[in-house]
């Protein structure tokens, strides 16, 4: 059981990695896009911030994963 849980969170964490590029990507062209042409005032570096919550979540299941995975 304890391997398939590891499976299941490393599956999850580079799931989390390539949700989290597509939306920080996102993100990023939106407000340049609006900060070119319709006026916003957040710069688009402020898609970076995306990444905080996302790499926790990332930290997270790799670390249930590692603890799963070793062996007692």
């Amino acid at each position: 059981m304890k391997k398939h849980l590891t499976y299941l969170f490393a599956a999850f964490a580079v799931l989390l990695s390539n949700v989290m590029c597509a939306v920080v990507a996102y993100n990023y062209a939106s407000l340049w896009w609006c900060g070119q042409y319709a006026g916003c005032s957040a710069p688009a570096d402020t898609a970076f911030l995306l990444c905080i919550p996302y790499g926790i979540g990332i930290a997270v299941c790799v670390a249930l994963a590692w603890f799963f995975g070793r062996r007692r």
